[in-house]
């Protein structure tokens, strides 16, 4: 599941707006909003921050390399 998605999601399901998941996490309003629509740079502290409310984080997950 893609970051934006899982957010919105995971937020949804714990009854928050937008507004309460900031607050909640210690970040921006902006930042929250940013995520749901999927902006492609942003700190990951800051993302994990607010994941950690839901007991996940982001990680680094490497691709299998390959030499065709």
């Amino acid at each position: 599941m893609k970051l934006p998605a899982f957010l919105k999601e995971q937020r949804k399901q714990n009854n928050l707006t937008q507004e309460e998941l900031a607050a909640k996490s210690g970040v921006g309003l902006r930042l929250v909003r940013k995520i749901e629509q999927g902006k492609v740079t942003m700190r990951m502290d800051k993302v994990n921050q607010i994941l950690a409310l839901f007991g996940a984080e982001l990680t680094v997950n490497f691709k299998e390399h390959r030499n065709d």
